[in-house]
């Protein structure tokens, strides 16, 4: 009998394709300088589903946008951006993500010249620390873009209140909206996104995600117009917005589609804050208050009262004891990760408990613990689905090292 050999080269190009859809972007690229066939098959649209180039646009090449949309790229990342912008719309007239992430020389005519008619395959625009960026692209960006879901504008510093208008006047589908470190940005801002001027824009509606983090002129009046607007928002990040209270909590209380909220280095909030957060409709999932100074142990049995339901947990560098985690772990059944990172007065004790209630956790963070100890960190590692254990600047006494 004879026996023949299967060789690569004969596979049909449809399996071809199949096998460097699993090959990350460069080895994508490396095939199809093999051979013809292999060139032929790499360049299947199945290949590069999903993929997102990343160029550096620095002189013309003719042959970079037939190749990207031969291979069915939607999605560009531009490095560095030396030539206009409309090169990249022109090229890619079916365009789905634009991410221009730290592209500092691009200016309100640059963005202008390209934004010049409806674009309506594009979703996701980053522009983050675009500074040079101001209202007058928003603007471009309300009228040409009205079915973007995603627009990232952190680090954006020129964005003002107007801005906001023209975004809650011309993208009724977006879903999610980046405004970190926005610093101009206010309570009337905020107020436009949430529907709350409909006699000058309609509002962004639909959004459910929203990141106002480091935007210092926020106050609880946007908490307000966000809880009565906004009701699909899911997330929420408040990060160190130093002007929002506990009184601010009571509004968003009531936000029963909320399932993660994070507060870190939100210096106004303390134990009455998260008593208010406990006592409304929320179901949250995740909720961060790390660096908080003013949340204690009370505010442990909050959680554990009416925000039981938390699968994510952070508090670090908070002043909690081994008795406020005495007093959460009994309630808290389907907790995956907590972080008490820098929770200095913390005890082996404290540990024991975590490990004898909280069987969930998948991960937990010990940075800056001082006071666990060998026996301690023994019945942590004693979880039986823990997966991630940080320690940083935990160390062992010298006895211990005897041992």
């Amino acid at each position: 009998m004879f026996q023949t050999e299967t060789h690569i080269s004969c596979l049909f190009p449809e399996i071809l394709a199949i096998i460097f859809s699993y090959l990350d972007v460069k080895d994508k690229g490396r095939v199809a300088q093999v051979c013809a066939a292999w060139r032929d098959a790499s360049y299947h649209k199945s290949v590069w589903r999903g993929v997102e180039a990343k160029l550096h646009l620095r002189r013309a090449n003719p042959s970079l946008f037939p190749s990207l949309q031969t291979r069915g790229i939607k999605k560009v990342q531009i490095l560095s951006l030396r030539r206009s912008l409309s090169y990249v719309i022109q090229g890619m007239p079916q365009i789905e993500s634009l991410n221009l992430c730290g592209c500092f020389n691009l200016t309100d005519n640059g963005l202008g010249h390209a934004f010049v008619q409806d674009i309506p395959s594009l979703r996701v625009l980053n522009l983050s620390l675009c500074k040079q960026i101001t209202d007058s692209s928003l603007g471009r960006i309300a009228q040409y873009l009205k079915n973007l879901e995603v627009l990232e504008l952190g680090g954006c510093s020129n964005i003002t209140n107007t801005g906001l208008l023209l975004i809650a006047w011309g993208l009724h589908r977006l879903k999610s909206l980046n405004l970190r470190s926005c610093r101009h940005v206010s309570d009337v801002g905020i107020g436009h996104l949430s529907g709350m001027t409909r006699s000058a824009a309609e509002g962004c509606l639909t959004l459910e995600k929203l990141t106002f983090q480091d935007c210092q002129k926020l106050t609880d009046l946007s908490l307000k117009h966000v809880s009565k607007g906004l009701n699909k928002l899911k997330v929420l990040n408040l990060s160190f917005c130093g002007g929002i209270s506990d009184a601010g909590m009571i509004h968003l209380s009531q936000m029963t589609q909320l399932c993660s909220l994070n507060l870190r280095s939100c210096d106004n909030i303390s134990d009455t804050g998260i008593m208010h957060l406990a006592m409304g409709s929320l179901r949250l999932s995740g909720l961060d208050v790390s660096f908080c100074d003013k949340i204690g142990d009370q505010s442990l049995a909050y959680i554990a009262q009416g925000l039981y339901q938390l699968k994510s947990l952070s508090l670090c560098s908070c002043h909690i004891s081994d008795d406020g985690i005495n007093r959460m772990v009994r309630q808290m059944h389907e907790l995956k990760t907590l972080n008490i990172g820098q929770c200095v007065r913390i005890t082996d004790k404290g540990l024991e408990l975590i490990a004898d209630h909280l069987t969930q956790l998948t991960g937990i963070d010990l940075y800056g613990c001082t006071k666990i100890t060998k026996r301690g960190l023994e019945r942590i590692t004693q979880l039986p689905c823990l997966k991630v254990l940080n320690l940083g600047l935990w160390q062992m006494t010298e006895s211990e090292r005897m041992r």
